[in-house]
């Protein structure tokens, strides 16, 4: 008898369909990136994990609960099928294949074992869930239920299965593979064979997953349009320029495609066309620390360079708002169907099989923590490369986190590319204390503009009668270390020019319908053609990647980093002519420093930054100039004593000392920034709007609402949020106990919070909440 046994109920489908999807997806990866299978032993782990991993969904209790009965699941089902893997017949069979590789009898011997034990620990914890104590018990007394349910099964890929318990050498409860310590004498055999148990259980879980979501998802998809399309744009370039080619940087990154490479180079180099065509027609990774700048890569990609041409299956955005971003981007597309086009696009970004992810850090290397389920991340960037821009924005820890990531990465197999148009030559001392290989580029300038800024410091806080001296039906852009900054130099501005209607401010704390509409005015008027004028007050928001260009800065002295990022945003891609100051930098007093030292800022190296803007810096500073003193600035000798890098290396310990699946997967999410935060919507916002914020809350909770409905309702409620960090509220177990909360979802709440908000100003604490807050410079 042929017994019908299910994987899956919906839509029904026989554990036989299911490993055949399996197959397929692994033989598609192994087409696409044949590369990742040199070694015959890796494909074949990886096969016999396919055809074993859902064996064990035989078992009764698991075939009851799939047809709607009320059955509890007493085992993973991954345990069960360990009795079906033939552990000593797949033993001698790899160790005939090793010594005909050439390997000697002893070392043939333990690298079969090793072989099997890779195998019965993938398909043990394919799935990460619980694993009763008494395990081992369970499983014996249910060995001769597995027996009888297999007299009906039949599948003509596994021929001649029988059910027995593995042997202790290959699979032991309470020891799983796991990395060596350095004491050992095999401590390199752990770990190599630890990495390869990685690389097989996180490409299974990939396979497994694609296989599961349907047909039009696959495991990967072939990266064969990059290169053509970037080769088309340049065709284009040279209709209006016959001269035009790729720049020096863009060559160099052509050249460097097989090396990790570190690459400096002046703002207006074309720094993503050079990451792009170093990622060429491979799997890539574009990962940049701000949202705002990951929609404005993903655009130009997908409608310069791409030309929105099967842009599902081919180029993919991934932060916390990705599912709005495309859900807002159909709306001006009449062709797409929302209920299976974007759902498809989206898992398909999820499941990191898109050829080329733009994306954030966190959404890609919480791998370093190496929690419970961590392995399809580093198993796909074995095999991917990784492009880190603006890799100066981030916190010590954040830093410490790609650090480590990189490691890991290049470990396993995967490439790197930093570009950067500042590199903190700290950061070159701590990959190569990791023992990380790259190469460092020379600095890249544009010959044709050797200078944009003309620099005058002042050793005071920033004086707003200045600014108004300045302001001369021009742009000028002040930019301030904090919010609260910020907002009073806007309100004094206001005061002195009541009239003037040119006056905006700009920063992190304001609900999102709001910032979506600043951050548009502000791009407006900072595009180079644009004849309008006016000022804007802004904070580190604008400090990387916004492409924006002023006739005038003005400008808190954060770090010496910064303050040339600050500098991208004045006279952007244009030669000053006339050498006049254009770029003023407020030191701060004997008196007073500037805001926010101490909290973002580290205090050491504001006074090391200080002091060497005073010794060096006055008049025209040219590229050069500015690469040469980040690079003498922050070096490890001389930040070795500050907070940012005991930070650093105090997170690089942290993460070394974590054992491999400490840690679960929530857990890590929370950590990975280190900061508790709430998602409010200040109260008056909340009276203004409550009817619809009403009706919104009934869609989302009618269960008869379509998925767009309840998307898009999720998203009016949501537009009107900002996030507060644990540390903005003196006592936040009060916060949250006496605030009204709503909730979108079972992880997802939002509290009402009583403070002072304006479209003008933004958010800042009520009265009653004296406590200082900052811009959170690094969302």
């Amino acid at each position: 008898m042929n017994r019908e046994f299910l994987a899956k109920s919906n839509p029904r489908e026989t554990i036989q369909e299911h490993t055949d999807k399996l197959l397929k997806n692994l033989n598609t990866l192994q087409e696409i990136y044949p590369n990742l299978f040199l070694n015959w032993d890796i494909f074949y782990m990886l096969k016999l994990a396919c055809l074993y991993h859902d064996l064990g969904k035989m078992n009764v209790s698991f075939q009851k609960r799939i047809t709607g009965g009320r059955e509890s699941q007493i085992l993973p089902h991954g345990i069960f099928s360990l009795c079906f893997l033939p552990g000593d017949d797949i033993c001698d069979e790899v160790e005939e294949r090793y010594l005909e590789d050439g390997a000697e009898e002893d070392i043939a011997i333990d690298k079969a074992e090793n072989f099997v034990k890779i195998v019965a620990n993938t398909v043990a914890y394919h799935h990460e869930r619980a694993i009763p104590e008494n395990a081992a018990e369970i499983l014996k007394s249910n060995l001769n239920s597995l027996k009888e349910q297999l007299k009906d099964f039949r599948y003509d890929k596994l021929q001649n299965l029988k059910v027995e318990e593995l042997a202790s050498d290959f699979f032991r409860f309470g020891n799983r593979i796991t990395i060596g310590n350095p004491s050992d004498r095999d401590c390199d055999i752990k770990n190599e064979v630890f990495d390869k148990y990685v690389l097989i259980k996180g490409l299974l879980n990939r396979i497994d997953y694609a296989s599961s979501a349907g047909d039009k998802i696959q495991v990967e998809r072939k990266n064969d349009f990059l290169l053509e399309k970037l080769d088309e744009m340049l065709k284009e370039w040279q209709i209006y320029n016959p001269n035009a080619n790729w720049n020096e940087l863009q060559k160099y990154m052509i050249d460097k495609r097989e090396k990790n490479v570190i690459a400096i180079a002046q703002t207006g180099m074309g720094k993503t066309e050079a990451g792009l065509l170093w990622i060429g027609d491979t799997k890539g990774f574009f990962i940049l620390p701000l949202k705002t700048a990951i929609n404005a890569i993903y655009n130009r990609v997908k409608f310069g360079i791409i030309k929105e041409e099967k842009i599902d299956e081919r180029v993919g955005l991934l932060h916390s708002e990705t599912k709005e971003k495309y859900y807002e981007d159909s709306l001006n597309e009449d062709d797409i169907d929302y209920s299976k086009e974007l759902d498809t696009y989206y898992e398909r970004t999820k499941q990191l099989s898109l050829p080329l992810t733009i994306c954030t850090l966190d959404q890609i290397f919480d791998f370093v923590y190496r929690h419970k389920g961590f392995e399809p991340k580093l198993a796909t960037l074995a095999y991917s490369k990784v492009v880190l821009d603006e890799i100066q924005m981030y916190s010590p820890d954040l830093l410490a986190y790609v650090i480590k990531g990189l490691k890991y990465i290049t470990k396993m197999g995967g490439k790197f590319a930093i570009l950067t148009a500042t590199f903190p030559k700290i950061v070159e001392e701590l990959l190569s204390k990791e023992g990380i290989e790259f190469e460092v580029s020379p600095n890249f300038t544009k010959k044709d503009l050797p200078l944009r800024h003309n620099v005058k410091v002042i050793e005071n806080l920033i004086d707003t009668d200045f600014i108004i001296f300045k302001f001369n039906k021009n742009k000028v852009l002040v930019i301030c270390n904090t919010v609260k900054e910020a907002q009073r130099v806007y309100s004094e501005l206001k005061e002195k020019l009541p009239d003037e209607e040119k006056i905006s401010l700009f920063h992190s704390k304001y609900i999102k319908r709001d910032r979506k509409i600043k951050e548009k005015e502000i791009l407006k008027l900072g595009d180079k053609h644009c004849k309008d004028y006016g000022i804007w007050i802004t904070t580190q928001v604008v400090e990387a990647s916004l492409d924006i260009d002023f006739d005038i800065l003005i400008t808190e002295l954060s770090d010496l980093n910064g303050l040339f990022q600050r500098m991208g945003r004045c006279y952007r891609n244009r030669k000053l002519e006339e050498e006049k100051a254009n770029c003023f930098v407020f030191l701060g007093n004997k008196e007073q420093k500037n805001t926010g030292i101490g909290y973002v800022i580290d205090k050491e190296i504001y006074k090391k930054s200080k002091e060497l803007i005073l010794d060096k810096i006055d008049g025209n500073l040219d590229e050069d100039s500015k690469m040469e003193y980040v690079s003498q600035l922050y070096t490890l000798e001389n930040l070795e004593n500050t907070e940012y890098y005991q930070k650093v290396k105090d997170t690089l310990r942290y993460l070394e000392l974590i054992r491999p699946y400490e840690k679960e997967k929530q857990e890590v999410a929370k950590e990975f920034r280190n900061i508790e935060s709430f998602m409010v919507i200040p109260k008056n916002i909340y009276e203004e709007n409550l009817e619809k914020i009403e009706e919104n809350l009934e869609i989302i909770n009618q269960k008869n609402s379509s998925k767009e409905e309840k998307l898009f309702a999720k998203m009016e409620i949501r537009d009107l949020t900002l996030s507060i960090q644990g540390y903005e509220i003196r006592n936040i177990k009060k916060f949250t106990s006496e605030l009204k909360e709503i909730e979108l979802g079972k992880y997802e709440k939002i509290y009402i919070l009583d403070c002072d908000y304006s479209f003008e100003k933004g958010f800042s604490v009520s009265k009653k909440e004296t406590v200082e807050y900052i811009e959170d410079r690094f969302l």
